[in-house]
């Protein structure tokens, strides 16, 4: 991170989510960068629960990003902000995701059954910092679940959201919240789920480059 960023994230760290978007209105566009590093995770982890697929999430919380920008006026206050960011990523998603071509994905698929490592190449830096054999099977088991389970135990679960802020962001009753969790846990192999209940903050990091990467990206699309 550069020295000038350094200064426009800590310099103004106390301020909350609304007096952040108020000054970025009246002028102070460069302060989108503080709301970008505060959600960059949480947006990661719940487009990569949607999407399956690390660089598609990173190119749908970019674009994402700039729609907020871009509607910035249009955030009423009614909800919190995050969970107006976050719907905004989870619509992109799943408009991403009505797009995937499924013969693609099943290709990929059987290569992987027989034995083929995909991500084996490339790995990102942050991703050797923490327990690699834990992040595989975790996102392994992870991946597997049905699709209208994955959001909610991401959102959950693995970002700490409550029951009432999880069904806002996907628009579901606080009941049916509670029932996909309820299920998604139980696909889960027991062993695996006592080993994910201390450990599931460590999964999908967005951390060092991938989250500068995702900010530069954005502030070059709306400073310019």
């Amino acid at each position: 991170m550069k020295g000038a960023d350094i200064a426009v994230e800590t310099g103004n760290a106390g301020l909350s989510d609304e007096e952040v978007v108020r000054r970025i209105i009246e002028g102070e566009r460069a302060l989108f960068e503080i709301l970008m590093r505060r959600y960059n995770q949480r947006l990661f982890r719940v487009t990569r629960s949607i999407v399956a697929n690390d660089l598609e999430a990173e190119d749908i919380i970019q674009d994402a990003y700039v729609r907020a920008y871009e509607h910035l006026n249009q955030f009423a206050g009614r909800a919190r902000f995050s969970t107006w960011l976050t719907k905004i990523a989870i619509y992109e998603a799943y408009a991403r995701a009505r797009r995937v071509d499924h013969q693609k994905v099943d290709s990929i698929s059987m290569l992987e059954g027989m034995g083929m490592d995909m991500k084996a190449n490339g790995r990102d830096p942050e991703e050797q910092i923490y327990n690699a054999e834990l992040k595989t099977v975790l996102e392994k088991a992870f991946d597997a679940l049905p699709d209208d389970y994955r959001s909610v135990f991401m959102l959950r679960e693995i970002e700490g959201l409550s029951t009432a802020e999880t069904a806002e962001c996907l628009e579901l009753s606080e009941e049916n919240v509670k029932t996909r969790l309820h299920r998604a846990r139980a696909l889960l192999q027991r062993e695996l789920y006592s080993l994910v209940g201390a450990n599931a903050n460590m999964a999908f990091q967005f951390l060092g480059p991938r989250c500068d990467r995702i900010v530069a990206r954005v502030l070059e699309q709306i400073l310019h």
